[in-house]
């Protein structure tokens, strides 16, 4: 049987949380597993379903943002007894929302029509890709968000870190705290290893901003403007001082290389191709 691990991250919001949860549990029980990892959220503000509280000083402090926090839950799962029984992990911030109706069975079918399909996305009404992707149902892409995330384990394995695995680096590079291309960076290692990456409108996912326009305070977090700031200025450090690039096209043009290398090895899946 195909089963699915999602991820839930979240920091001080239970109710979003819990929400999420519930709707997994409602329509996706059958063949999903859901874990919450909390993000150095305050006692009172944990998840009822609240399966690891990261509370050390420092994530207490800053949290641990979408990197660090799925490299938290990924190596429990991949220290515990649980890694192997999952053939994918479905990454989700609590701000997404998901649409009433099945959403793991719909992503389990793409993965099995596309077998080195390693990362997959579902689309938002509101993106711009939709128009890229026609009458196909999935395409594969180089640049995707990051909100939700479907990952497979065997990719994952092709490069995570194994040597001396810890949540600053088990996946995402957790010293690019904000993100910043972060989702550039796994698809170039997708598509250098020979896995491609996708946006499907078999299924839909909606990013609710609000929570970060008006409750950033709640979060313990920068506001919206401040955090754009960061973002760009810390991140901008990141990807100079690791690849040399002066910007964020040099990045683009890196993984857009790496993307059409992908499609000269497989030609019979150009029609995939945006």
């Amino acid at each position: 049987m195909f089963k699915i691990c999602t991820i839930i991250l979240n920091r001080n919001l239970p109710k979003p949380t819990n929400a999420l949860y519930e709707h997994l549990l409602k329509y996706d029980n059958s063949n999903n597993d859901t874990y919450v990892i909390e993000a150095g959220s305050d006692g009172d503000k944990l998840s009822k379903y609240c399966t690891w509280y990261a509370n050390t000083p420092e994530i207490i402090k800053n949290g641990l943002r979408y990197g660090r926090g799925m490299n938290y839950a990924l190596l429990e799962l991949f220290k515990g007894n649980n890694w192997e029984k999952y053939e994918a992990f479905f990454l989700l911030t609590n701000d997404t929302e998901l649409y009433p109706s099945e959403t793991i069975n719909k992503l389990i079918t793409v993965l099995e029509e596309h077998p080195m399909l390693g990362i997959l996305s579902p689309a938002s009404k509101d993106w711009g890709e939709i128009k890229l992707l026609k009458d196909c149902q999935t395409k594969y892409f180089w640049f995707l968000q990051n909100n939700a995330l479907l990952f497979r384990r065997k990719f994952i394995e092709t490069i995570m870190e194994k040597d001396n695995p810890n949540y600053m680096n088990f996946l995402f590079d957790g010293n690019n705290f904000r993100g910043y291309l972060n989702e550039s960076e796994i698809i170039a290692k997708a598509y250098v290893n020979d896995w491609s990456a996708a946006i499907t409108k078999k299924v839909f996912a909606e990013e609710n901003e609000t929570y970060l326009l008006e409750k950033s305070d709640l979060i313990r977090t920068d506001n919206f403007s401040e955090n754009r700031k960061l973002y760009l200025e810390e991140g901008k450090k990141w990807i100079k001082k690791k690849y040399g690039f002066n910007s964020r096209w040099a990045m683009n043009q890196y993984v857009k290389s790496s993307y059409d290398r992908f499609f000269e090895f497989h030609p019979e899946l150009l029609k995939y191709k945006i």
